[in-house]
């Protein structure tokens, strides 16, 4: 592993190195990684068009089936600017609070467009206009996982209100694929404002280990093909809690479509 820089922000500690191997394969790749070890996004420098990480790929797959004509995103969590990037011809608005990864996504990562806002993801989406989203989509992390004003039911119930009839919301969020209680609250707790959801994850020694789950949540039906997931398959969340912006956890007795 080669370090191509090293920076520090009020938010993270950012790194952006070059290594030959990436999840078993090899090659020349430049990655973005907080102190979490966690990779924030990745590029293959012989290949820079190509995406390169799974959940991505998965991602893409969902938005393609299911909308293909899609024209309006919002995204929260920037990362090297992955999505955004493979859709120029698209009308993207990015959320990101670390002005310092927006930089380093431009400067080491080739990033082109300027549609990043640095600033609080909720916050930004709330002065969007209504019923104006195809797509929202939620990459956010700290080190400790995805932040809670993300996952609240009023958080969900306003995502809700920007999308139109067709539109989802699709998550990727680290944790365990069974027995994860902050994963099984965001899952119940999004079964609040949308009336289908599905949850997908790679496969793992263990169960126990944090992987990525891709979440999507829409009051349309849709649909996936497996062969097209990168390797993600659907699994069942168990139930949790609601998760409330007062922080209060509320027991939930609410069942719906999965």
């Amino acid at each position: 592993m080669h370090i191509v820089a090293k920076e520090f922000s009020s938010f993270n500690e950012i790194t952006v190195y070059d290594t030959n191997q990436l999840y078993g394969e090899m090659g020349k790749f430049r990655c973005l990684q907080f102190t979490d070890d966690a990779i924030q996004g990745a590029i293959d420098l012989k290949n820079p068009k190509r995406i390169v990480l799974a959940y991505h790929r998965a991602v893409i797959h969902l938005m393609m089936l299911n909308n293909p004509l899609f024209e309006k995103v919002f995204v929260i969590g920037h990362g090297i600017g992955t999505i955004a990037g493979h859709y120029t011809d698209k009308q993207f608005t990015v959320a990101e609070i670390d002005g310092k990864v927006v930089e380093l996504s431009k400067l080491y990562f080739r990033y082109p467009i300027n549609n990043v806002v640095v600033g609080d993801g909720r916050e930004i989406l709330r002065y969007s206009e209504q019923s104006s989203f195809d797509y929202i989509i939620l990459d956010a992390f700290t080190h400790k996982g995805t932040p809670l004003h993300l996952t609240s039911m009023e958080f969900f119930e306003m995502t809700l209100a920007k999308l139109n009839t067709r539109g989802a919301i699709i998550m990727n969020l680290m944790g365990k694929a069974k027995d994860d209680r902050f994963i099984n609250a965001i899952h119940t707790t999004l079964r609040k404002s949308y009336l289908y959801i599905k949850a997908f994850t790679q496969q793992s020694e263990d169960e126990t280990d944090i992987r990525n789950i891709i979440v999507i949540g829409s009051n349309k039906m849709f649909d996936f093909q497996v062969r097209d997931m990168a390797g993600f398959f659907e699994i069942e969340l168990g139930q949790g809690h609601i998760i409330r912006d007062n922080g209060k956890a509320k027991s939930n007795v609410f069942c719906g479509e999965g």
